[in-house]
């Protein structure tokens, strides 16, 4: 079953946070998948991942773009794993997809938005029922990480 990761953002936005995330997925060798609630938010992250800092690259496309299947972070709000990712990111309530095909996937979430709080709760008592490995974290203080289920 797929490792599902659960991040609940109280201390930065998703703009912030993403970015390290997706670093870190890179640097062990996955391929991931970002999947949007839509093409415009799609179109803006993709915007961000090119200029969030100025002494980074992380490499990726869109699904919108000649080649997609050649990315090692493509984003999307489609259902489809063109590259064969082994990582799916889920954000701004993007749609569940089948999540077997993935080795870890994360839904990311906005504390200070009500729908998006109450559909990681919904999610959750669907994954968890399926019978994948749930776990929950949250934003310290500090902005890092804490494992809270």
């Amino acid at each position: 079953m797929t490792e599902v990761l659960f991040y609940h953002l109280t201390q930065s936005t998703l703009e912030q946070a993403l970015p390290g995330l997706l670093e870190r997925s890179v640097e062990r060798g996955w391929k991931v998948v970002v999947q949007t609630g839509s093409e415009e938010r799609r179109d803006a992250l993709d915007a961000h991942l090119w200029t969030y800092r100025d002494d980074s690259f992380l490499a990726h496309g869109t699904d919108a773009e000649p080649h997609a299947g050649e990315q090692p972070i493509l984003l999307t709000s489609g259902l489809d794993n063109p590259t064969q990712a082994q990582v799916r990111f889920l954000v701004d309530g993007a749609l569940l997809p089948d999540l077997e095909p993935y080795e870890r996937a994360v839904l990311m979430f906005d504390g200070l938005d009500n729908d998006q709080v109450a559909a990681a709760r919904e999610h959750w008592k669907t994954l968890k029922a399926q019978g994948h490995a749930v776990t929950y974290w949250q934003q310290g203080d500090d902005g890092r990480w804490q494992k809270k289920a």
